[in-house]
């Protein structure tokens, strides 16, 4: 990323010491605008990285002089390229991009290129951290066992990982049981500042998982991309953005000493939904931020899908020093970020009200104001004081099916089941607790609710109570810092007695990957039709995310996971009834063992120190045994094993020739499915366990698999055969033409109801081309781009939705796959649409970003909508058939 002779900025490149010349830097405050100090410190990055990329040709001057006019050109639609610092991929993402990589090689090749221009040239970090489930819990022996059945599963894949980073320059991959990547990230990948071919730049990075964002609380501007976009970014094109509008959000007040970090993040997420911030950057500001941490900064910006911003930025100050110097990393290191980012005017005071720039507007949270909370029962923004978690459950228990609604007939509200477990016999009613996990990166990054729920754990063993064993119970912490932090202040051993036992280092429950419940609390479940709960201390609880079985989900707090694992159920008011009794018969409260934030603190002080940070990371990299020993190919091209069912020569290029093929209207297109509002990757993309009776398992059953082999659809993800038959099989799925969840669909020249994929096969066959109708937000969710290379192997041509999610919209865009918006006031219902049409989408020959083109029904009505290419370079791809064969036919080319 050295200056080129091209640059017309040349004259801002200065050194950062004048006794060390060849240390440079390009100086944005030599280019003697006003206007740069106004501007917010997110949008400082952009500028910053088109200056020193700046060659008129990707990138151009009017692109610098665009952000540096932000407070106007980010009204108007106006796009900018920006070239991250550097990629990161956890491996659910990452195994597809380097089987893309890999097929990518044999597509060059077959055109006549050089095989091995495809290859990164920005570094890029993956982390092996979504594999590993919990099949054993509360057994002291449970992480070594977990982790050994993960290798025995996944060992195919990671050959196939420890292969591309062979291959591959600039690819560096940290083993499994190393940690949950966004935690990685922030305690040992994060640069602040990178130093890089004698330039000094700001760090920043796109990733291949949604909250990617988290690194934003460390001043690092991050965010999540879909695994194609990624992919671009790593063979050195810059992402093709729209210059965002930036939302100030000033924090003031203190919070209670009571509360935690999840909560003030469940209260951030429900507050942003309600003031729309989607396709906005969130930049952080006031007094109140510099009472937050860096773990407690992180958690906030690590919710950012959930409040639909694009990224939650916290701008570097004196807090993310010594937050760096904590985390072990080196003095020679931190003097260097702090003089550039004061040089270049990135280091922020958050009490200097003179610091503060301009936004696009301007909200404000008072943290004093802040109560403990949980989210749930199937959205994370739908936040519930925990003081009113009794009356919602029960509310929602009768209330419409919905996202706060079961409609459990009222006579059925006090079923009780009994069932035997070990032995002993128990009682599951509708909010009995099935699951209570500590778990993801957004939690268990962050000492302060870590160490609380230590302390609350040894106070609860202190006070006589424990945890009911049929309950899953588990801790997955982010890091292997955790763990040591856990011993060495001695609460360890108190998690262990409530049955919180380590399970493993990774997403785990968060992603679904929760592993079986007890059999006989599955039958109870079933034989009551039961409305069960889990706890998780994630960012997630989409219908059907964490386990089939609870279909209420929580989102809360790790102490607060403990707390209802105790309980046993989410019917409880904590300030008015007992959390339980003891063996003594006394009522114990919750507010008897609740810690406080000083207690928690002063344990952090004493306990959290940079020689357990580095002690940790030295080893990252070598200190798994059975990946050292994991032997894999090193040719440049990979030989693809036919017999395989994890990885998979991919069907995209197939028949790709080097000359463009004009795009060409979609004729008499039948409606696949007939969908609503709230459409998640986890619908259209499932990651969880692969169902015995789908057309996934039927494939890998034909391949000689028993069900115990399945393993999940988020470790698949290498292969197209069975991602394509995982398209739309979440049992949640709910279709309008069946008016019922389900994996099904109607095709509709017959009438049959059939699962997705078969009918989707059914059309294929027929080479008739396929349409997706759904309401708002559709796409929301985890970044998958299996969200949209399913659809595209299923033969769906176009979208229409009323609106979507900004990544999965542009995964489409990467897939070729058209995303169609309805004109503001139009809906399916208003249009008087059934989907039992067929339509006929016109394409011009000539097209332009967010051109309104018509679709005419086989009844004869016609209506017009937009077409979602947002920008100049999103409708090239489309012309090429999606961004990677855009990059095939570049690197073909002589």
């Amino acid at each position: 990323m050295s200056a080129a002779d091209k640059n017309p900025f040349e004259h801002v490149v200065e050194p950062l010491d004048p006794n060390e010349p060849k240390h440079l830097f390009y100086n944005l405050s030599k280019l003697g605008d006003p206007r740069y100090e106004r501007l917010p410190f997110s949008i400082r990055v952009l500028l910053e990285s088109a200056v020193r990329n700046c060659d008129e040709f990707l990138v151009k001057r009017s692109d610098v002089e665009n952000i540096l006019n932000w407070k106007q050109t980010h009204t108007q639609t106006v796009e900018v390229p920006f070239r991250p610092a550097r990629v990161i991929l956890q491996d659910f993402t990452g195994v597809p991009a380097v089987v893309d990589f890999a097929a990518m090689r044999d597509a060059v090749k077959n055109l006549g290129g050089d095989p091995e221009k495809i290859n990164p040239v920005c570094p890029a970090d993956l982390v092996i951290d979504h594999s590993i489930q919990v099949d054993f819990n509360r057994k002291s022996d449970s992480l070594q066992k977990n982790q050994d059945l993960e290798f025995d599963r996944n060992k195919e894949r990671f050959q196939f990982l420890k292969w591309g980073s062979k291959a591959f320059r600039n690819m560096r991959i940290i083993p499994p049981g190393s940690g949950i990547v966004h935690q990685v990230n922030l305690e040992y990948l994060a640069r602040v500042v990178f130093h890089y071919d004698g330039y000094f730049y700001p760090d920043s990075l796109v990733g291949t998982d949604s909250h990617t964002t988290m690194i934003d609380g460390l001043g690092v501007l991050g965010w999540g991309v879909g695994g194609i976009e990624a992919e671009a970014v790593m063979l050195g094109q810059p992402i093709s953005m729209v210059l965002p509008a930036v939302v100030g959000y000033r924090l003031h007040g203190t919070p209670d000493k009571l509360i935690t970090s999840t909560d003030i993040v469940l209260t951030v997420t429900k507050h942003l939904r309600q003031v729309g911030v989607v396709g906005k950057f969130v930049e952080f500001f006031g007094p109140g931020v510099a009472k937050l941490s860096i773990a407690d900064r992180a958690t906030i910006a690590n919710m950012c899908p959930e409040y639909g911003a694009t990224a939650a930025f916290f701008p570097v100050d004196d807090v993310s020093i010594q937050y760096l110097e904590q985390t072990g990393r080196e003095t020679e290191k931190l003097a260097y970020i702090t003089k550039y980012l004061k040089a270049v005017g990135m280091f922020r005071d958050y009490n200097n009200v003179s610091q503060d720039p301009d936004f696009t507007q301007v909200v404000e949270l008072d943290l004093s104001t802040v109560v403990p909370c949980c989210s749930g029962p199937k959205r994370p923004q739908d936040r519930i004081p925990v003081s009113e978690m009794k009356t919602d459950f029960e509310t929602c228990l009768g209330a419409k099916q919905g996202f706060k609604g079961f409609q459990v007939p009222p006579e059925h509200h006090n079923t009780v089941v009994p069932f035997q477990f070990n032995g002993k016999e128990y009682m599951l009613s509708h909010g009995s607790v099935v699951i209570a996990a500590i778990t993801s990166c957004t939690n268990t990054s962050n000492p302060s609710v870590m160490l609380g729920a230590g302390i609350l754990a040894k106070k609860a063993v202190e006070h006589g109570l424990s945890v009911k064993p049929y309950i899953k119970t588990s801790l997955s912490p982010g890091s292997g810092v955790v763990t040591y932090y856990l011993k060495e202040s001695g609460v360890m051993d108190y998690l262990s007695q409530l049955g919180f036992e380590v399970v493993g280092y990774g997403c785990m429950t968060c992603i679904g990957n929760s592993g079986p419940l007890p059999e006989p609390v599955v039958e109870a479940i079933t034989q009551g039709d039961l409305v069960a709960a889990g706890v998780l201390s994630g960012n997630r609880n989409f219908e059907g995310r964490v386990h089939p079985n609870t279909r209420a989900n929580y989102l809360a707090s790790p102490p607060l996971v403990i707390a209802y694992a105790i309980a046993g159920t989410v019917k409880i008011d904590f300030e008015k009834e007992p959390i339980a009794i003891n063996s003594d018969g006394k009522q114990i409260f919750l507010r008897d063992i609740w810690p406080t934030r000083e207690e928690i603190q002063a344990v952090e002080r004493t306990f959290v120190i940079p020689s357990m940070f580095k002690e940790v990371y030295e080893k990252i990299e070598k200190v798994n045994e059975r990946w050292n020993s994991l032997v894999a190919p090193s040719d440049k091209l990979y030989t693809w094993d036919p017999k395989s069912t994890y990885i998979k020569s991919p069907p995209f290029f197939d028949g790709l020739t080097k000359e463009l093929q004009p795009p060409k209207s979609i004729h008499d297109a039948y409606v696949l499915l007939n969908l609503g509002d709230s459409v998640t990757t986890d619908h259209i993309s499932p990651a969880g366990n692969i169902a015995r009776n789908s057309p996934a398992a039927r494939y890998l059953t034909n391949r000689g698999l028993t069900p115990r082999d399945y393993n999940s659809y988020g470790s698949r993800r290498g292969n197209d055969a069975v991602m394509a038959r995982g398209t739309f099989a979440n049992i949640r799925l709910f279709n309008k033409f069946l008016n019922k969840q389900a994996p099904q669909t109607i095709h509709l020249p017959s009438g049959e109801t059939l699962d997705v994929f078969d009918a989707a096969d059914r059309y294929q066959q027929s080479g008739v081309p396929l349409l997706v109708l759904a309401g708002k937000e559709y796409g929301s969710g985890s970044s998958r781009d299996w969200a949209a290379k399913g659809p595209f192997l299923l033969g769906i041509k176009a979208v229409l939705a009323e609106s979507y999610e900004r990544i999965h919209r542009s995964n489409l865009v990467g897939m070729g796959v058209i995303p169609l918006e309805y004109l503001p006031g139009d809906t399916a219902d208003s249009l008087g649409l059934t989907g039992k049409e067929r339509y006929t989408i016109v394409i011009p020959e000539q097209l332009t970003p967010r051109m309104i083109i018509d679709i005419k029904l086989d009844t004869g009505k016609t209506f017009q909508v937009r077409m979602r290419f947002d920008t100049d370079v999103e409708l090239a791809y489309f012309y090429h058939g999606g961004i990677l064969n855009y990059m095939i036919r570049k690197m073909s080319e002589n």
